[in-house]
């Protein structure tokens, strides 16, 4: 039964849990950030729990325990899974199983077991309040406005986001829905109890009670639909409904007689009487309160009163006619109760901040969510790719190029070997010293070694994964075909459709091995290129006499005066070429090293706080950084990719002076060497020379690539390998499980009486040889006992035990147990036989009881 003329909610009760355990040990295990840098923050979470469920009476202190708790929820709600690893026990509040608790792994749970908490405090302080002043009346409605917003917002904004099966019974949508009409129905009670107090009008009055009446009906309506309000609180909200809506009708009446609207007077106060009524009967079976009780049958004797005289004054001076109920105007409804959803439960990231936040600092700020390591990876691995493959790739393809067009028209190898008739020119000899220094001939060796062993132990690692899944193919077949599609009805090996089954493994090896096709063809041209500059890389590492020895010199010293004005201009064009290829060299170091130094770290953790302000219940993905990296980006490397587009365009134009340079200056050289001063033996050894100095730059970039390659090969094959092995054991394990399976005999291959016997063969010592049953005719083995039970044995082959014959004085089933000595029993049978014999017979105790 209820205690007073309004309901309050009871509290969810919980029990202690180390709330900081489980998120220490999801810390240890999910970020790259030891748990003990939040010891603070640790202890503090513990303490706020343990105040917040420890708030039991109704008093203001507990709002703020709840209310600072809860907000803290909210606020690591995005830095924690819904599944941090706590299981939270709670009791319901209302219903039929209070006593049984609900346990789970859910932070939405916890967060709306402390909010249904502070609702019922709002409740209780409510009921607590002083309502026989006007103020305390406003304040007991405020309170009740609260606890209706306070499970609106669990109903709208934390209900749908619980991920749960099905909410508690006390807390699913139909019983929210009842509680905030019932709160909202007592606030409006406490603006018609202060309406009354302040005297105000009739007709004031009798909207607020109209009001009063609707919401109570509304709360009533949804009380029958939920599995956990009770009787007596449906009965209340019942009684209560009627209550003021005849209260409603009686305010409406007295002012029908200010208006001398006598008929309509009436009326109304025989509906209210009818209403009062109706309200009485909700106290059938003692389920309201006795204040209640009291309240409607003092206003039913008031209504009567009043009904008594103003039909007699009618009747007998003013004669009106009564109109029936449907004719009467429907009241008007003034809404006064409205629900309040405090600021600290709807934005409860606007009270946490510094210390001189309401609720003090936020925790674990300075925990970095785990979708930021990822992110900030994830935009490291596309600046690489941007700078490697954008940027660097496209100026080394440039460089490339430009030194086949050199190539295709024999320089420098023209100028140096005019500009430089003896001895070795000044850039050949640098060249020649980078290749000593750089041991050219022992690096690549050993960079292409070190190719071929990765490459060796990557399909090494390929072959036996790829063993391991044709030996299970050649086992699945040899099983499918011993017992047949029928039986053997499990998937072929490369058709297993589960998520890292024998389909995804297959074409997965398929898409490996066409990785090694490629790389190795890739290994081959540049073990080619390598083979076809040997020799000359040798000349290169070698000494400058030996250098000087392959380069002839020119049969003339001096450069031809008709050839000098050409051989200037290409000399001009080529040193363009040289500047163009510095600047280049340049821009590519100091590219990777600023990509280096683009740490985004700290610039990534500021916008990952600005993320949690703005959104602090919506948990950080990757995703929210896209335009973030994009910005980034364009910031710092959109500048290096125009610069590009410009290099490309610059080097066209050099290409071509060049070519127009060349052509003049190769007509000229033809003239002089018809005249006899050749020296194409010269050009030819000093562009070879230059070409392999060139084509070693190529095959050091090409032997870098491949070992990188490898690496990385190695980290999928060992994946992929771990993969197929775990495949492996649990295919072959569930092919042992499925035949057995088949090897079992059928249940109806032996009947209960052969399967007992058996059993008994293989399970049970002899028996000794006293006592004996004995059983009166053999049982057939095909016709069981129990003709519908069919036993499987595990012993076909034992030979079946056949029944004893029946002797002469042995029990038999249908002779039921008699107790009596051996000649008492063997007299029985004999009469039994239709032979006389004494039939008195005593139990001898010193014989025993014998069966048989």
């Amino acid at each position: 039964m209820t205690t007073t003329h309004v309901l309050s909610l009871p509290f969810r009760k919980s029990t202690q849990l180390s709330l900081s355990r489980a998120i220490q040990q999801y810390i240890s295990t999910k970020y790259d950030q030891h748990p003990d840098m939040f010891r603070h923050d640790l202890d503090t979470i513990d303490a706020l729990r343990r105040d917040a469920i420890n708030v039991r009476e109704a008093h203001p202190s507990g709002i703020r325990k709840l209310q600072m708790y809860a907000a803290q929820l909210v606020w690591i709600g995005g830095k924690f899974p819904i599944d941090v690893g706590a299981d939270f026990t709670w009791y319901p509040a209302l219903g039929y199983h209070t006593e049984h608790p609900l346990v789970q792994n859910n932070l939405k749970y916890e967060l709306m077991n402390v909010l249904y908490n502070l609702a019922a405090l709002y409740s209780q302080l409510a009921v607590a309040s002083n309502r026989n002043s006007t103020e305390g009346l406003k304040t007991a409605a405020s309170w009740f406005s609260h606890a209706a917003g306070v499970l609106t917002h669990i109903k709208t904004q934390i209900l749908p986001e619980l991920r749960m099966p099905s909410p508690p019974d006390d807390m699913d949508e139909t019983t929210l829905e009842s509680l905030i009409q019932l709160f909202l129905a007592e606030a409006q009670e406490c603006y018609w109890q202060k309406a009354v107090m302040d005297g105000y009008k009739d007709a004031s009055i009798a909207k607020l009670a109209a009001r009063v009446s609707d919401l109570y009906n509304e709360a009533g309506e949804a009380a029958m639909r939920s599995e956990a309000i009770s009787s007596a609180w449906i009965h209340h909200m019942s009684a209560k409904h009627h209550h003021f809506a005849a209260a409603a009708q009686f305010r409406a009446a007295s002012d029908c007689l200010e208006r001398k609207k006598y008929g309509e007077e009436i009326a109304r106060l025989r509906d209210a009487v009818a209403c009062v009524n109706e309200g009485l009967k909700e106290t059938r079976g003692g389920y309201l309160n006795k204040a209640v009780v009291e309240d409607l049958q003092g206003l039913k004797r008031r209504l009567e009163e009043d009904l008594k005289r103003a039909e007699i004054d009618n009747d007998r001076v003013y004669l009106h006619i009564v109109p029936p109920k449907t004719e009467l105007k429907r009241l008007d409804r003034a809404n006064m109760a409205v629900t309040r959803v405090p600021p600290q439960v709807a934005k409860p990231y606007e009270f946490l901040g510094d210390h001189n936040a309401e609720f003090g600092p936020a925790l674990f700020t300075k925990l970095v969510p785990f979708a930021v390591h990822v992110a900030v990876s994830i935009y490291e691995e596309r600046r690489d790719r941007l700078v490697n493959n954008s940027i660097i790739s496209e100026l080394e393809s440039m460089t490339s190029q430009l030194h086949e067009i050199l190539s295709s028209l024999n320089l420098p190898g023209s100028l140096q070997a005019l500009e430089k008739p003896l001895g070795l020119p000044g850039t050949l000899v640098q060249h020649a010293d980078e290749i000593r220094q750089a041991d050219a001939l022992y690096r690549l060796q050993q960079g292409l070694t070190d190719i071929d062993k990765l490459c060796s132990s990557d399909l090494a690692i390929f072959e036996e994964g790829r063993s391991l899944l044709l030996a299970e193919e050649e086992e699945d077949s040899r099983l499918r075909l011993k017992y047949g599609t029928e039986r053997w009805n499990r998937p072929q090996s490369r058709q297993d459709p589960s998520p890292n089954g024998g389909a995804k493994l297959w074409r997965q090896a398929q898409d490996i091995e066409g990785y090694f096709g490629s790389s190795t063809a890739s290994d081959q041209v540049v073990r080619e290129k390598f083979n076809a500059v040997r020799d000359t890389l040798a000349i290169l590492a070698g000494s400058d006499r030996s250098i000087m020895d392959f380069i002839p010199n020119s049969r003339r010293t001096d450069i031809p005066e008709s050839l000098k004005p050409a051989l200037g201009r290409l000399r001009s064009a080529y040193n363009d070429v040289q500047r163009l290829e510095s600047r280049r060299r340049k821009r590519v170091e100091s590219l990777r090293a600023r990509s280096r130094a683009d740490d985004i770290k700290p610039d990534i953790l500021v916008e990952a706080a600005r993320l949690e302000r703005a959104y602090p219940t919506t948990a950080i993905a990757t995703a929210h950084f896209e335009d973030f990296f994009e910005k980034r980006l364009d910031r710092l490397y959109e500048s290096e990719l125009e610069a590009v587009e410009r290099d490309k365009q610059e080097q066209e134009k050099i290409v071509q002076e060049v070519k127009r340079a060349n052509k003049e200056f190769e007509a000229q050289k033809r003239q002089v060497d018809r005249a006899g001063g050749g020296n194409r033996e010269r050009e030819e050894a000093l562009q070879k020379l230059d070409a392999a100095y060139y084509k070693y730059k190529e095959i050091v970039s090409n032997v870098e690539v491949g070992r990188k390659f490898y690496n990385d090969l190695s980290q999928i094959v060992e994946q992929w390998r771990g993969l197929v092995r775990g495949w492996v054991s649990e295919r072959r394990r569930d092919a042992r499980s499925l035949e057995e399976e088949i090897n079992m005999p059928p249940l109806s291959s032996l009947n209960m009486h052969q399967s007992s016997f058996s059993y008994q063969q293989h399970h049970q010592p002899p028996p000794p040889p006293p006592p004996q049953i004995s059983f009166p005719e053999p049982i057939q083995p095909h016709q069981p006992i129990v003709e519908q039970a069919h036993i499987q044995s595990w012993a076909d082959n034992v030979p079946q035990q056949q029944p004893k014959p029946v002797a002469p004085g042995a029990w038999a089933p249908n002779m039921g147990i008699k107790f009596g000595s051996p000649v008492a029993q063997g007299q029985q049978h004999q009469q039994e036989q239709g032979q006389p014999g004494p039939v008195n017979a005593t139990w001898d105790p010193s014989q025993g009881i014998r069966f048989g």
